[in-house]
């Protein structure tokens, strides 16, 4: 019995490794980012545990020598708990490059986390917290390989169970060099018999556990707020929210501002992917957008909206919306609008080339790296140049950042709206380092120092500008990346096919 039950965990067990973890960002669970702890610069890489509660891979390379140590530190982004920390954890060097650190941290329940670093080194004490929001999506179902060797491991216990009860009873009491009786025969029979019943009822209600124990789990696993899109006369869109029931004091009213919008709506159209629109929508009512469409060719868009709640738990809502030809308003403020030429009907891109050409005459260069490979972190640099191919001299701040990009797959599985800092959300991001101000004793954690970040109102901004990511699988992707000059925001594209 007690082997039967030590099965049953462990097909639980198996069960719960193939469980996905769900992002804000679509298909991309990964965390990366880049920041500066106090006089060292960092960049981190986050690997949420695949259920929760499990342990996070952490991956950390610093690019300023000097670090002794660093030790990691995992706690609630926001409210009591958040100034509360854990005993922290140090970090190992596993190779001999002495600016490379992996860890690893527990992660006890879903929620908007953040991990905590600390460096120590030549230039005294540094701290970066960098936010995680942690959660599980779902389960698979287990590999057929692996539920037949534990389906014929389980019959070999009961059998072999069965078979050491009957023994007993058979010969436990029989002198030794005696003939077993009749009346032994029997009662090993019948103890063989109650034996295997006791053994089915066990498989049986550990059956109907498990069961109980599943549906338990699904109601922790992570649903995203759902979004439906109407068109609506004037050409404005409504963007209706609904929650399906994930955590209870999940809200449909309490986003906060990230990049001063409470909605960054990404409209792709779909399957082309040859137009695509930065736009945002503004809160109507609780769990209500609305959005007054600029000119918009006809087409079925795949929308993809990206919202920030209280607690700093980033979250993105997908939907479709077939449009007609919008004669809308022209674009202004922080609404940026981009054209590429169509995706392949076989889903691969064409813009293969390490240079845009943008319409106005500017242009946009991406370094690309000799190769791309999934799970792979990089630093993705592009460079604007006006007609003459030199940086313009009128560069500007597009919502407070020297660019955004989006990370799209061709075939919709993967969205990521990323910032120079990284695949976290700016709203969240200073939520974390606002903590850290008195904890740095050689900086100041603020916007200013965030990567691509200034506030300081400086003509001297970059005219490059790189986003720290990792393509979370192999495929064919499509890269808009959005950088501003005067008052104009170019959108560039780029095609990148990634290797496993």
């Amino acid at each position: 019995m007690i082997r039967s039950r030590y099965l049953l965990w462990l097909s639980c067990f198996a069960l719960l490794l193939c469980a996905i973890p769900a992002r804000a960002h679509v298909g991309s669970p990964d965390v990366y980012a880049e920041g500066e702890a106090g006089p060292y610069k960092l960049s981190v890489v986050v690997r949420p545990p695949m259920v929760i509660p499990g342990v996070a891979e952490i991956e950390v390379r610093s690019s300023t020598p000097g670090i002794d140590k660093i030790t990691i530190t995992p706690m609630l982004l926001t409210g009591e708990a958040s100034k509360h920390p854990p005993v922290p954890d140090t970090m190992t060097k596993p190779s001999g490059d002495a600016q490379f650190f992996t860890g690893h941290l527990w992660i006890m329940a879903a929620g908007s986390w953040q991990v905590r670093f600390v460096a120590n080194g030549s230039q005294g004490q540094g701290v970066l917290s960098i936010p995680v929001p942690a959660t599980a999506m779902g389960t698979q179902k287990m590999q057929t390989g692996m539920g037949l060797m534990l389906a014929i491991l389980g019959l070999i216990l009961v059998l072999g169970m069965v078979g050491i009860i009957g023994a007993a009873a058979r010969e436990a009491q029989v002198p030794s060099g005696q003939v077993v009786s009749s009346k032994n025969r029997k009662r090993a029979y019948v103890a063989m018999t109650v034996t295997l019943a006791v053994l089915v009822i066990v498989v049986v209600f550990g059956g109907q556990w498990w069961n109980a124990e599943a549906t338990s789990y699904s109601s922790r696993i992570y649903k995203p707020l759902q979004m439906d899109a109407t068109l609506q006369p004037d050409n404005v869109v409504d963007l209706k929210m609904s929650d399906p029931g994930w955590m209870h004091n999940r809200k449909l009213d309490d986003f906060v501002l990230d990049h001063n919008h409470l909605m960054h709506l990404y409209a792709i159209r779909w399957p082309a992917m040859d137009v695509v629109f930065h736009l945002h929508p503004d809160q109507t009512g609780t769990g209500e957008f609305r959005l007054a469409l600029p000119i918009m060719p006809a087409g079925t868009y795949k929308l993809f909206a990206d919202v920030v709640h209280a607690n700093g738990f980033p979250e993105t809502m997908v939907t479709s919306l077939e449009l007609p030809l919008i004669r809308g308003h022209v674009l202004s403020g922080d609404d940026a609008e981009g054209t590429a030429t169509a995706i392949r009907p076989d889903g691969m891109g064409t813009e293969n080339s390490t240079t845009y050409k943008l319409p106005d005459g500017y242009s946009m260069v991406w370094k690309r790296p000799a190769k791309l490979t999934a799970k792979a972190p990089e630093d993705f640099t592009f460079t604007l140049l006006d007609q003459q191919g030199n940086p313009p001299k009128d560069m500007g701040l597009y919502m407070g950042m020297v660019g955004h990009a989006a990370f799209v797959k061709t075939d919709g599985t993967v969205f990521a709206h990323i910032h120079p800092s990284g695949t976290v959300a700016m709203a969240a991001l200073m939520m974390a380092q606002s903590e850290n101000a008195g904890s740095n004793s050689m900086s100041t954690m603020d916007m200013k120092s965030m990567p691509g970040m200034d506030m300081s109102g400086s003509s001297a901004i970059s005219d490059t500008v790189s986003f720290p990511y990792g393509f979370p699988t192999p495929g064919s992707y499509r890269i808009f990346v959005q950088m501003k000059h005067g008052n104009v925001v170019e959108t560039a594209t780029f095609d990148a096919q990634v290797r496993s």
